[in-house]
């Protein structure tokens, strides 16, 4: 929120012609001023609450149902007859920690945008190593001491890019959801010669996103935050997760209910991928069915061939009057365990044989599904109010020879949410790339918004 959207340049003006004239103020020159304040006051409850920009264009599968219907009722009964006018106004706002703490990240960057010079890192073909000179290394230790990832007193060689200054850039490295090996590669120098200014626009962005979330919750959520690559459940610790491709299978932003747990589940591929993918593998090699556990299905999910594709089944794949479903096991491609959230995108979060992409710090892989890292934790967390299922019950699940779905006795929402930036327990901000350009559409409905507001 900056001041200028609540005309705050007008307000000592209009203060001081009311201030001179006050011995004689027209009741019209009171009314337009309460007016005035009145429509400003309404315009930052709104926002303080729903947001500046409407989320419909952006994310359009969220249920966007404000619980302040009336900002002027708010104003008359909350406000004006508050003992704590800033507290009244505090209250209006989403009740999450997360968003505390990047109100306060807010504030802190604002100010570290003012005092930063802005000066640009030199940029090389091959990486800066630990040990090599560097002539960028005096802009280096100014910028992360300014950030607090280097100690102020610390005083490393003014050429070299050595010891401490190679720890505070590990620490930024981390930060910003890179591999923390120290090396001064392009995408390390890219992020770090990353205006503050735009830091500052990755934080109200995010800002504005959890303006858009619902403030209460039947039970603690599931959350999973795209560009970081993360998922939370409670106090449980969070996990990696793959997320779908930037540009190809995007993962859609969205708010659902978990409702079943799928142990050992099969694997119906979807059709697009079956066409694109699939049968040209198959092309290739008429037993790569066969080879990866795969059946090929009628329109009723009868078995119609489990061995080598003739060139008759492949044909009718080719034309989608077959379907292709891969058996279960370890190595299904939905992994031992799948969790359920009714959608119209037909995304859910599921396991997965493969580790590999766990390993990257960027992790867009999927075809928008959401893949855990350790999807028998999740499960242990999401089955916690059916003592039942204990962990063994649940390893044995996964183990067994049998498909088995759980219904969970109240559902668990689910937040798929896609935030830039956000703020550890302990202070520590961290921003991730914009991998599927969603700051960039938004920033420019801001920027219209403010246009607008200005006029």
């Amino acid at each position: 929120m900056l001041a200028q959207d609540y005309d705050s340049p007008l307000w000592n003006d209009r203060l001081a012609r009311l201030e001179l004239s006050s011995g004689s103020v027209s009741e019209s020159q009171l009314l337009r001023f309460d007016l005035a304040l009145t429509i400003c006051t309404m315009r930052y409850i709104l926002d303080l609450h729903l947001g500046r920009i409407n989320p419909q264009p952006f994310h359009a599968a969220f249920d966007f149902e404000p619980d302040i219907r009336g900002p002027s009722d708010f104003l008359r009964k909350r406000v004006m007859s508050a003992e704590d006018v800033a507290a009244a106004f505090s209250a209006v706002e989403p009740p999450f920690p997360s968003y505390r703490r990047l109100v306060k990240a807010v504030w802190r960057y604002r100010q570290l945008a003012r005092k930063d010079d802005g000066e640009q890192l030199p940029v090389f073909k091959s990486p800066v190593k630990p040990g090599d000179r560097y002539s960028g290394v005096p802009r280096l230790m100014r910028l992360l001491r300014l950030l607090g990832d280097m100690p102020l007193r610390a005083t490393p060689d003014p050429e070299l890019y050595a010891g401490t200054l190679v720890k505070a850039v590990k620490r930024f490295q981390r930060r910003h959801g890179l591999a923390a090996d120290g090396l001064l590669g392009e995408q390390t120098l890219r992020q770090l010669n990353t205006p503050l200014d735009q830091r500052l626009r990755q934080l109200r962005l995010t800002l504005e996103r959890w303006r858009w979330m619902p403030r209460r919750f039947s039970r603690p959520p599931i959350i999973v935050n795209i560009p970081e690559f993360r998922l939370y459940a409670g106090d449980s610790p969070s996990q990696k997760v793959v997320v779908g491709m930037a540009f190809e299978h995007q993962t859609p932003v969205f708010i659902s209910m978990l409702t079943e747990v799928v142990f050992r589940p099969p694997w119906n591929v979807p059709m697009t991928i079956q066409l694109a993918e699939l049968v040209p593998e198959i092309e290739k090699n008429p037993s790569y069915l066969e080879k990866h556990d795969f059946d090929v299905t009628d329109g009723k999910g009868s078995i119609v061939s489990s061995g080598p594709v003739s060139t008759a089944v492949l044909d009718q794949l080719r034309a989608g009057r077959l379907y292709l479903r891969q058996r279960p096991g370890p190595n299904n491609s939905l992994g031992l365990v799948k969790f359920l959230m009714p959608n119209t995108h037909s995304v859910y979060i599921h396991g997965t044989p493969s580790r590999r992409g766990f390993r990257e710090s960027r992790r867009d892989f999927s075809h928008s599904c959401i893949r855990v890292a350790d999807p028998e934790a999740l499960a242990v967390w999401v089955l916690r109010d059916r003592p039942e299922w204990t962990p063994g019950r649940i390893r044995a699940a996964m183990e067994g020879e049998e498909t088995v779905t759980v219904k969970l006795t109240e559902p668990i929402p689910v937040i798929i949410q896609y935030g830039t930036a956000a703020v550890e327990e302990n202070g520590e901000v961290r921003f991730f790339d914009d991998i599927y350009l969603r700051d960039a559409a938004e920033a420019a409905a801001f920027d219209k918004r403010a246009k607008m507001t200005a006029r």
